[in-house]
């Protein structure tokens, strides 16, 4: 007997949903909720004096390497929101997309090109509702104060420059010749483009993230 032929789309959307079924193939689709992300690992000596904790807005410069052993807990979901194709915005983009891979964190990108539409591309990161967003280039400093102190429930991470009045929710790694604050205070006299290397870039990235899953957040990570 011969069997009858099922339309394509019956096809599959019966495989969509045995994948759906067996947990195969969803797990980046952020769909689904997912445990509350976590650190894996504890800072190491050097990090922060926990006895006495940073005060908002203050800045910390941590022990190098203290942040190591500090890793995000499975699933975490990160947005990458970047702006500018110079050549700092782009050694901070690989940063942050190659410490994605070595964590196997889920990781989105929102683009921002147009700067009449910042904002708006802000809050297209923010609906994706990651647990962190993080945030490469100076075009987005200004945007991101007006935005950020309306958003408290959503953690930020700038790399490469901070906010000038950060809120609790928005965390900076930064070092000498990046330090760019916004606000009409201008690019800092000593801003150095040659800075911007991959290994700096790749420390913030790393030491911010730890900052942030260890809830020592609204502060600025001075890299030494």
């Amino acid at each position: 007997m011969r069997l009858p032929i099922r339309p394509a789309c019956t096809i599959a959307a019966a495989a969509a949903i045995a994948s759906l079924m067996s947990g195969c193939g969803s797990a980046d689709d952020w769909s689904r909720p997912h445990a509350e992300p976590s650190s894996v690992g504890a800072l190491g000596a050097g990090y922060v004096d926990r006895a006495a904790p940073p005060a908002p807005e203050a800045t910390i410069t941590p022990r190098p390497g203290s942040w190591d052993r500090v890793h995000p807990s499975k699933g975490f979901r990160v947005v990458l929101l970047a702006s500018g194709k110079d050549p700092q915005t782009k050694t901070l983009v690989n940063a942050v997309r190659s410490w994605a891979k070595d964590e196997d964190v889920s990781l989105k990108t929102v683009t921002a090109t147009d700067s009449g539409k910042l904002i708006p591309r802000i809050q297209k990161a923010m609906s994706l509702k990651p647990d962190l967003i993080i945030s490469a280039g100076n075009n987005l400093v200004d945007p991101l104060t007006t935005v950020t102190a309306n958003h408290l429930d959503q953690q930020f991470l700038v790399v490469g420059a901070e906010l000038a009045e950060p809120t609790e929710n928005v965390t900076a790694a930064d070092w000498d010749g990046a330090s760019f604050r916004g606000e009409g205070l201008g690019t800092s006299s000593n801003y150095d483009p040659a800075t911007f290397t991959p290994e700096r870039a790749g420390r913030a990235v790393r030491a911010g993230v730890a900052a942030v899953l260890n809830d020592l957040t609204g502060i600025v990570i001075w890299l030494s």
